[in-house]
């Protein structure tokens, strides 16, 4: 059970609701977005809201038993600085469980967007946010000072009958819950309509599906991290291991002479 809990980018609280009484006994929910928060779904956990941004968290050190953080880092401008605030927040022995869109998402609209701008405008810009490789990610986490890592990752991908199908989505119904509008300061205000055709043409013939339809690709990090305390398990010392990794083979052999 964890007494105190913080979700980092909770928009209007949809983990909140997926949250038992047995398992969080109070949760503080954290958005920028105020008018997020001030439309949060129930939940049975007893929850405080608050206007702040993930980078500067406004609370104590050694505060939480438990950070989450769902689908809202990428949205982060200095990812590295909001892993050292998550972890500064953490008592010891607390953990972080996020998960985050990654580097390969929207990956077909995001090519064929490029090639048709090249193709039509000579040039492009970026019309989907940044995203971070997981290659990265271990690698901020550990530097943030969080230990016993877990990354793993997840594809799921969507039909849609077109590009403009895709983009009307990410626009317009999911921007309350995602917001996957681009965010960067140098993106092009807009797109010609040729261009625009164009890219529909190339996402169709490049990644169509049989039916028609068109996928689009998101994929997704999931993260665990604890802060140290003297109570966890530590790797034992190099050279100290009694059974040679080539004995594998052998294991059951090794087993049952051991129950003998």
């Amino acid at each position: 059970t964890f007494a105190l809990a913080l979700d980092v980018g909770s928009g209007r609280g949809y983990i909140a609701q997926h949250l038992t009484k047995e398992t969080v006994e109070k949760l503080i929910q954290v958005d920028i977005a105020e008018n997020a928060l001030k439309n949060t779904v129930e939940s049975e956990i007893p929850t405080i809201n608050v206007v702040a941004d993930e980078e500067f968290l406004p609370f104590k050190k050694d505060t939480f038993d438990l950070v989450i953080s769902s689908l809202s880092l990428h949205w982060v401008n200095d990812l590295p600085r909001a892993f050292r605030e998550i972890h500064q927040v953490l008592k010891p022995d607390g953990v972080f469980i996020g998960a985050m869109f990654g580097g390969d998402t929207l990956y077909e609209l995001r090519c064929s967007l490029q090639l048709a701008e090249l193709e039509r405008e000579g040039g492009f810009s970026p019309h989907v946010s940044p995203f971070t490789a997981v290659s990265d990610l271990g690698y901020l986490l550990s530097r943030a000072g969080f230990n016993t890592l877990t990354v793993d990752t997840d594809e799921i991908q969507v039909n849609y009958p077109g590009l403009f199908e895709v983009m009307e989505d990410l626009q317009g119904k999911y921007v309350l819950c995602m917001g996957e509008n681009n965010c960067s300061w140098n993106r092009k205000p807009l797109l010609h309509r040729e261009t625009m055709l164009a890219a529909a043409a190339i996402y169709r013939e490049m990644y169509g599906n049989s039916d028609g339809s068109v996928p689009a690709t998101f994929q997704i990090y999931y993260m665990i991290g604890w802060k140290f305390h003297e109570s966890q398990a530590r790797p034992a010392e190099r050279g100290s291991a009694t059974v040679s990794f080539g004995d594998l083979a052998k294991i059951d052999g090794l087993l049952s002479r051991g129950k003998k």
